[in-house]
């Protein structure tokens, strides 16, 4: 008979294995280190520009970074870091090289879906990576307790209270000393002050806003909010602190979070959501400006993706009903309104009849939301997820570069179609929220 020792024990050894992935993936001290970009890649994937310009504007501008030069070759390598610099030092024709940043917050962007395998991590990732080689500072969120997108961006070590989990308990000890200011005697206030909640959730509160901000393997281009297994119990907990103070907003605690950024610290926040519509998803949801929902080209996709739809509204409204008299006091606009929703299209084979059929099935659907450029089944991606590295942090050089261009511009369209949307969407943020009607 099995039991929990059974579980603990396959635990266990999936760790070993885990583990002997990280030693082929990262570097000798268990850090991930993200690879340099060639020449070649910077000028035409990256900058759009030629190779041969490139390289004599480098010439032209030596205090700009110059790159790291293989003896061997005498080929260029260049940092991420490098390249943000030299994206803000060079023109070509007259014309920068820094991407259009509308004015206001940062905009945010939520990848979610109820079914698992559909690439939701995957497009996260993706989108957060091209948005970095494009030049836009990104923040990502994991709300999923897998940490799949924690660990790819380098984090392996992370404890509960650096998560989601730890942005709640700060925001419930807030917000309760907030309601309790609102009463002319405090003694009126059916609710709890902060100081009368369990002491854990009183620690973990006491936390400063910067704690929960990591850096990645990306440098200054992308930061994260990490997860870890130990997040699972959120859904538990936060059930726990509900009961405990009822008129706590509990969907509007990353929302209120990340109000506290300078509207300039980053661009882009990028969320990555758990496969269940539960405080964390929900808490994505109200935070984001933009809902993306990634769904492979098979019946049982469509399925679950109708099924997250359901009951994704039903759960916004139901919430925005019972929680209105509340908004305006917690910071919220209710009913929740998105500037946009897309649905994209991930595993898709364009040779295969099913997937284009289910693909059509998807635009008379929903028709204007189902974006254009999908993302592509090549070998590529499906060694991206070996060692959880993106298309764009593979070595070109590790595989025919046919291959790899081929991936990279399944992504790199994804991504085009991605930039304009949100372009099209990002000044509307700065904008009151009509009221629905």
């Amino acid at each position: 008979m099995d039991d929990h020792t059974t579980l603990r024990m396959m635990n266990e050894a999936s760790l070993q294995q885990q583990q002997a992935v990280r030693e082929q993936t990262f570097s000798p001290d268990d850090t991930k280190q993200l690879r340099r970009f060639s020449t070649w890649e910077v000028a035409n994937f990256i900058f759009g520009v030629n190779q041969d310009t490139f390289r004599k504007r480098l010439m032209d501008q030596p205090e700009l970074p110059q790159g790291t030069v293989e003896k061997s070759n005498g080929q260029r390598w260049f940092t991420i870091d490098e390249i943000g610099r030299l994206r803000r030092g060079l023109k070509f024709k007259n014309k920068s090289l820094v991407p259009p940043r509308p004015k206001g917050r940062a905009l945010r962007v939520g990848v979610a879906n109820f079914k698992g395998g559909v690439g939701k991590t995957v497009v996260a990732q993706h989108l957060a990576h091209a948005a970095a080689l494009d030049g836009y500072r990104v923040l990502v969120i994991d709300f999923d307790p897998q940490a799949t997108l924690t660990h790819s961006m380098g984090l392996t070590a992370v404890s509960e209270e650096q998560t989601v989990w730890g942005i709640m308990c700060r925001d419930l000890c807030k917000e309760a000393d907030r309601i309790v200011e609102t009463y002319d005697d405090p003694e009126d206030c059916p609710y709890p002050a902060s100081y009368e909640l369990p002491d854990d959730v009183q620690s973990i509160g006491r936390q400063k806003f910067g704690d929960f901000i990591l850096p990645t393997c990306w440098g200054r281009s992308i930061h994260i909010i990490p997860s870890c297994a130990n997040a699972a119990f959120v859904e538990f907990a936060s059930a726990q602190y509900r009961n405990l103070h009822p008129g706590w907003t509990f969907f509007g605690c990353v929302s209120r979070y990340l109000d506290e950024l300078p509207d300039d610290e980053y661009d882009l926040i990028i969320f990555d959501c758990p496969p269940a519509i539960g405080y964390q998803s929900l808490n994505a949801t109200f935070a984001a400006d933009v809902l993306y929902i990634p769904s492979g080209p098979g019946y049982w996709e469509y399925d679950s993706t109708t099924s997250f739809l359901g009951q994704l509204a039903t759960a916004m409204e139901d919430i925005s009903a019972g929680y209105a008299s509340h908004a305006s006091g917690a910071r919220l606009k209710l009913p929740k309104q998105f500037l946009a929703i897309r649905v994209l299209m991930t595993r898709f084979e364009p040779s295969n009849e099913l997937h284009e059929a289910m693909r059509r099935a998807f635009n008379n659907v929903f028709d204007g939301r189902v974006c254009e450029n999908s993302i592509e089944m090549t070998r590529a991606v499906e060694q991206s997820g070996r060692f959880q590295n993106s298309i764009y942090e593979q070595d070109y050089r590790e595989m025919t570069r046919d291959t790899w261009k081929r991936a990279r511009k399944s992504f790199d369209d994804a991504y085009a179609e991605f930039r304009e949307t949100i372009l099209s969407v990002w000044p509307e943020q700065a904008k009151p929220v009509r009221k629905a009607g």
